[in-house]
């Protein structure tokens, strides 16, 4: 396997992760717009007064930003080890295709337990890459 293929879906979860940022600026300029929220209500993060509409789309990206900086590593660790291979491939975009649901779930109808089980489900499998990475590593 070519190695350079485990950096494709770290790409793919980075592109999301920026479509998922343009979301939170046109939902405050337009709650702005339509004068729910002032200036101040974002002064020190979001005040209590700020829509949920609003405030959904800034909570997605932090979710985002976190625990996928562990899937980061993983793919970089792997792509300079060149120890990547088809599981780890397969491994990589189901985390990615998971992430994405979880965010469509979240972006949209909100249904917190099918956002817990798909967020469950996308640990499982992070979990999993890093148990097959450690013995690599020593």
């Amino acid at each position: 396997m070519k190695q350079i293929l485990i950096l494709q879906p770290v790409a793919a979860l980075a592109l999301f992760t920026l479509l998922v940022l343009l979301l939170m600026p046109y939902q405050r300029v337009k709650a702005f717009r339509a004068k729910q929220v002032t200036e101040d209500d974002f002064k020190f993060g979001e005040s209590a007064r700020v829509p949920t509409v609003v405030s959904i789309p800034n909570r997605n990206y932090m979710n985002l930003l976190e625990l996928p900086i562990l899937f980061y590593a993983a793919n970089i660790i792997l792509f300079i080890t060149g120890k990547a291979d088809t599981i780890f491939l397969y491994m990589a975009w189901t985390y990615v295709g998971l992430r994405i649901c979880h965010s469509a779930v979240h972006l949209t109808y909100n249904r917190v337990l099918h956002r817990m089980f798909i967020f469950g489900m996308s640990n499982g499998v992070l979990a999993v890459m890093w148990l097959r990475i450690v013995p690599l590593l020593v």
